[in-house]
């Protein structure tokens, strides 16, 4: 097994230098925290699995410098470049990635371009990649792709591979179904159905999963069981994995003799002064310009603690070639420039400010020799920050000050959280900071450091990686049950030597798509063909069996060479005869139940009653999808009361509930057929609740076949109504190579009398 891993960027980047290449390690999370992981020391006879890494350089490469890099990623990464003009990245990351989705998932949608030609190019380089990580994947690899830069991957390459096990983890937020709404409707749409061509999507919280589901079902209509969802030919899986960080490193190198002396030297220069700490890269979601308010509003609110506490602010440069950024730093500058010079003196300097990126080594120091650290975000994905901070104070003191808006706040309750757009909620929290006994702060980060060094960076991608493997042997289990291969070559030889067949079809969801409205699922002409072809082998008994009145199966059906069953088993009728009813049945219930459905369809905006002659139906396939179930369940409640002592039962079907009378269901109508004479080839194909009646009623040697996921009584599995036509056009080239005509089906379709 392999592992390969992409993400936009390699764990390396490349720039020229008088026309060569240069190679520096990557920087961020993301990068540093799967390098980490990739290549760990295993226990010993442990064989770690092979990996390959795939993404971008970083840079515009000269085709004659192609095969330096690709040789100096295979040799020192294990890596593979996608290659991609210059120009090409800059529409795509400089404008779809951080214009339209970086600023609209941080919930700040008036900073949101929304521009064909960005959205174009996202797709193209997505496109682009799938073409890379296509040719260079092998069958029994295992595919891990990263953030919302390649969010169209997964479905480029589900179409090419579609057993692989692929696996898509977004590091940022994924944001409320309101703000998402905000994108194009065929943006989103595409992104969800992008997103789902995974088998595993990750997210660092909870709250980012209730969105994502929330927003499938809004977009694609897929409803979820304990986050999971039911597509018709696979299970998706979506889960919360909070990622960590690599937590020994940090504690070890805090730790050191190095370190020692330099957070000596910085208590030395801040002789007297309690020292707060601010690290971030230089983007609005960071909550920079707040952070400086706050602090300000502290100052001015508390002129005991002048010259007594300073603030050393660093920002590193991200993203220069976006205006936003621009205008953000000159801001920044001038608000650091304010504070110093309304409260600073030629003795004390309330404020340090720098704007470089700090290494390893110089960040370690700091995070371990100040007093405070302020880590306070407008929005954030996870924040490794305030986690590296917790992890690199060996004595266990001081004080994190954590946005709830970040990611990191659901794992770090013992932290000091504040709303990062309230001024004086930092003040107060600033001033409790500076003033915690140290046995409090103690207290306070050992609970913090456990939860960490247990769940660090290489149990987040070891946990995410055996979820992956855990769907993997959820769709063998699948696909061992789907009506396909050897399955399917049995089920058709059967077919060709069985002298008796019954052949027994549900339609809506089985043999049509589902329709928003029940009258417009109308067969069309080469459903009507296919039926009159196999209801034309004399050996064949065809029947429908279907929850729908009668009226429609006889005017869709009546002049094809098949039998009908409507109502799920009220109404039957044999080829070529009349309708009888199977079983005595009275409508008196309908007149105490009607009201009830009818409340219910006014308090659900396009929900409909549909009356047939010995049910009623609620319909609420075209109502909002959120508040469709909660007034089903609602309607459910209602009807088990009205319904306690009348002879009737409810049933809930796909987007439908129905009342019905007991005793008559798909299964009884269908041993009018298996009674007395049971045929030597039997198939049952249906898609809803209602037909499991039907498949427990067959004989274990029947090909019952389930439409669609889900639990089941039947042997087999498809996926879709045009797959059930697949199977139905071999059997009926079985039936044309034994020489039986189909009658012909041109001409008006009868009325129901």
């Amino acid at each position: 097994m392999r592992l390969v891993v992409v993400s936009n960027r390699l764990p390396f980047t490349v720039s020229f230098k008088d026309g060569a290449p240069e190679f520096k390690p990557s920087v961020g999370g993301l990068t540093t925290g799967l390098w980490s992981y990739l290549n760990r020391k295993s226990p010993a006879g442990v064989e770690r699995p092979d990996y390959l890494w795939m993404g971008w350089p970083g840079a515009n490469i000269p085709p004659e410098q192609e095969a330096a890099v690709r040789t100096y990623g295979t040799q020192q990464f294990k890596s593979s470049p996608v290659f991609l003009p210059e120009e090409s990245m800059d529409r795509f990351y400089l404008g779809f990635c951080n214009k339209t989705i970086w600023p609209l998932f941080h919930y700040f949608p008036t900073l949101t371009r929304y521009e064909e030609e960005y959205w174009q190019e996202y797709q193209s380089v997505n496109r682009r990649f799938g073409e890379a990580v296509v040719n260079a994947l092998q069958p029994d690899d295992l595919l891990w792709i990263h953030d919302y830069h390649l969010m169209l991957l997964p479905k480029l390459v589900r179409e090419k591979f579609p057993e692989m096990p692929i696996g898509f983890f977004l590091h940022i937020p994924f944001p409320s179904w309101e703000i998402f709404r905000m994108l194009p409707r065929g943006w989103r749409e595409e992104i969800i159905e992008g997103l789902l061509g995974a088998s595993l999507i990750g997210f660092h919280t909870h709250d980012y999963v209730r969105h994502f589901l929330t927003s499938v079902l809004r977009t694609a209509g897929y409803e979820h069981q304990l986050g999971s969802l039911a597509l018709r030919d696979r299970v998706v899986k979506v889960e919360t994995f909070p990622m960590g960080i690599e937590f020994d490193r940090f504690a070890a190198a805090a730790a050191s003799k190095e370190t020692d002396s330099q957070v000596a030297e910085l208590r030395e220069k801040c002789a007297g002064q309690k020292v707060i700490f601010s690290v971030d890269r230089l983007d609005y979601t960071k909550g920079l310009i707040n952070r400086l308010r706050g602090y300000e509003l502290f100052l001015k609110n508390n002129p005991p603690w002048h010259g007594k506490v300073v603030f050393v602010i660093s920002v590193a440069p991200s993203r220069i070639g976006v205006e936003s950024y621009q205008a953000m730093k000159q801001e920044l500058e001038q608000t650091v420039g304010r504070i110093v010079g309304d409260f600073g003196n030629v003795h004390w300097t309330p404020l340090v400010y720098q704007f470089r990126l700090l290494t390893f080594e110089e960040i370690v120091p700091l995070y371990r020799g100040c007093d405070v650290a302020l880590i306070t975000p407008l929005r954030d994905g996870m924040n490794l920050v305030a986690k590296e901070f917790i992890a690199s104070r060996p004595d266990q003191t001081g004080v994190l000050i954590l946005s709830e808006m970040a990611g990191a706040a659901k794992e770090m309750g013992e932290a000091l959280i504040i709303n990062p757009f309230h001024h004086e909620d930092f003040a107060q929290v600033l001033e409790q900071a500076l003033t915690m006994p140290v046995e409090e702060q103690i207290r306070r980060n050992k609970l913090m450091q456990e939860r960490l060094r247990r769940y660090d960076v290489n149990r987040w991608a070891d946990d995410f990686i055996q979820a992956m493997l855990a769907t993997q042997k959820t769709e063998a289990a699948r696909r061992a049950r789907v009506l396909s291969g050897k399955a399917q070559a049995a089920l058709i030889q059967q077919y060709r030597s069985a002298p008796h067949r019954a052949l027994l079809l549900d339609y809506d969801g089985t043999l049509v798509p589902f329709a928003k409205e029940p009258g417009l699922a109308r067969p069309d002409g080469e459903l009507l063909n296919l039926l009159a072809a196999l209801g034309a082998d004399p050996a064949n008994e065809v029947v429908i069996i279907s929850g729908r009145p009668r009226r429609d199966l006889e005017e869709w059906f009546g002049h094809l060479p098949v039998a009908l069953v409507a109502e799920h088993g009220v109404w039957l009728r044999h080829k070529g005869a009349e309708w009888r009813m199977l079983k005595t049945i009275t409508t008196e219930w309908k007149d105490r139940v009607r009201p009830i459905l009818q409340l219910y369809v006014d308090r659900l905006p396009e929900a409909l009653l549909e009356e047939k002659e010995f049910s009623l139906a609620w319909h609420f396939r075209r109502s909002d999808p959120e508040q469709a179930p909660l007034r089903a369940q609602e309607l459910l409640d209602d009807l088990a009361g009205y319904t306690r002592n009348i002879d009737v039962q409810v049933l809930e079907g796909n987007k439908v509930i129905e009342i019905r009378n007991t005793g008559v269901n798909k299964g009884t109508a269908a041993m009018e057929w298996l009674t007395g004479h049971t045929p030597e080839f039997i198939l049952s194909i249906g898609d809803d609740w209602t037909d499991e009646d039907l498949f427990r009623a067959l004989p274990p040697t029947a090909y019952s076949v389930r439409v669609g996921l889900a639990n089941t009584a039947a042997r087999f599995y498809l996926s879709n109504h045009t797959v059930v036509r697949r199977v139905l056009r071999e059997l009926s080239e079985v039936t044309r190579e034994q020489g039986v005509a189909s009658p012909p089906t041109t001409g008006p379709i009868p009325k129901a009398p």
